[in-house]
């Protein structure tokens, strides 16, 4: 029930973006957010941890730092995927992935 939940907001949480980050664009409503929602879990459920582990020296010299950044990347990279979704700028994919970490930081804070 608990992943349905999450699976659920962070699709609305993708469609909110756009009205709250300039340079973040949904063309296609519910049908691109859930894409981009599939996408998302899916980068950070099996490609993020590899990321993470290879780069590890270099998250350890910036003290975490460096994790923003990769998830910042990460996301940028779901719009070469899906098709109807655009981030025109890396500040845009920067904001948009905090916004995101701290609402399922939150949404797990909640259901926890």
């Amino acid at each position: 029930m608990h992943i349905l939940l999450r699976f659920i907001i962070l699709t609305l949480a993708v469609l909110a973006l756009p009205y709250v980050i300039p340079g973040i664009t949904v063309i296609g409503g519910i049908k691109v957010a859930l894409l981009v929602a599939v996408c998302l879990s899916f980068i950070n459920l099996v490609i993020r941890p590899v990321i993470g582990i290879l780069t590890l020296p270099i998250n350890i010299l910036t003290l975490g730092i460096f994790s923003i950044i990769i998830n910042a990347l990460l996301f940028w990279s779901v719009t070469s995927v899906v098709s109807g979704f655009e981030v025109n700028s890396f500040t845009a994919a920067l904001f948009g992935a905090l916004a995101i970490s701290v609402l399922n930081w939150i949404l797990s804070k909640f259901l926890d």
